[in-house]
């Protein structure tokens, strides 16, 4: 889903903010990439790394939208390899991330929820740039049906392996 949006949005409004308040799309994806890493990569997986939070929200300008999706499915990888290394045990270990103490499991899910959070927010603005280019679902009969995976095959959005789909929402991330 992600990746439909951010193809979608015109490359000269990547960096576009609303306002001084708001962030732009640019500024959301170092965030999601600087975020997961701090969180499952180092605060999880014990990797040494370093992030400068504040740099991902002044920036005004900065890569492409194929090199912070690069960016964030390398992030994402490394996230993959980390929880796949996890056992149920573990889920109920402390660790100290960005100064707040958590177990495992709480972390995991501080980063679900921040990440969709930040996906709608990505959504919103490509939905706002390109009216009509990002449509995940249809009515049928009253149901939601997904139309994101056939998008995928299409050829709209191009999911790494078959085995991503479930697991990152069926275009690799």
């Amino acid at each position: 889903m992600i990746r439909l949006a951010v193809e979608a949005i015109p490359s000269d409004r990547l960096w576009w903010r609303a306002n001084e308040q708001s962030n732009s799309v640019g500024n959301l994806l170092l965030h999601l990439t600087g975020n997961i890493r701090q969180w499952i990569v180092s605060g999880v997986g014990g990797v040494p790394g370093s992030r400068n939070r504040a740099e991902e929200f002044a920036a005004r300008s900065g890569p492409g939208a194929a090199e912070l999706l690069a960016n964030l499915d390398r992030a994402l990888d490394e996230v993959d390899g980390v929880l796949a290394a996890l056992t149920p045990g573990q889920l109920l270990e402390s660790r100290t991330i960005q100064g707040r103490d958590v177990v495992v499991l709480e972390a995991v899910l501080h980063v679900v929820e921040h990440f969709s959070m930040h996906l709608g927010q990505i959504i919103l603005v490509a939905k706002f740039h390109s009216p009509g280019a990002v449509n995940f679902y249809e009515d049928a009969g009253g149901l939601a049906r997904p139309v994101w995976p056939e998008t995928a095959k299409a050829g709209k959005i191009a999911p790494k392996t078959e085995q991503s789909v479930p697991v990152r929402g069926g275009d690799g991330r």
